[in-house]
């Protein structure tokens, strides 16, 4: 069971992969704050993809005064993810910002997001190629150093 914030879904939505995260992981779910963030503020890449997707469960936190205590240093969808990972025991916790998953590390929380999903979808023969779609991300408000996509192609094998 994995915890997944906003940035791997509007990412995945972006490249047209949203499915790789049932495909790998067993379970999915989103606190309240990440559907909202992604389905509900303004119109975002992957809204409606998220909206309709049957297998993202969305659940409300049971534990409000840790979000706030969150919220001092993060945004809504952020805390409510790290929240939700470490009230249900998730294996891990996908998340990109840098600031996120520097919190949740110091949590104990396993981590990943939308680059590692990805490189685990190559490995495991979900994808051929990651190099197009590591471009159109790197095309969109995604943020990927050059050194980073070098390294995530070297680990699947290819070139940049």
């Amino acid at each position: 069971m994995i915890v997944v914030n906003s940035s791997p879904l509007i990412a995945l939505s972006r490249i047209g992969h949203l499915q790789l995260l049932p495909d790998i992981y067993s379970e999915v779910y989103i606190p309240l704050a990440v559907q909202e963030e992604v389905v509900s503020v303004g119109i975002r890449v992957g809204a409606e993809a998220v909206k309709n997707a049957s297998w993202i469960h969305v659940v409300t936190v049971s534990n409000p005064s840790a979000v706030r205590w969150f919220r001092k240093r993060l945004d809504a969808g952020e805390s409510e993810a790290i929240v939700l990972a470490m009230e249900l025991n998730a294996e891990l916790l996908l998340m990109d910002e840098l600031r996120g998953r520097r919190i949740a590390d110091a949590m104990g929380l396993n981590i990943s997001g939308t680059l590692g999903t990805l490189v685990l979808a190559k490995n495991r023969g979900f994808l051929t190629e990651l190099k197009p779609l590591l471009e159109v991300l790197m095309t969109s408000e995604f943020r990927m150093a050059k050194s980073l996509y070098h390294q995530v192609l070297s680990l699947v094998g290819e070139t940049g």
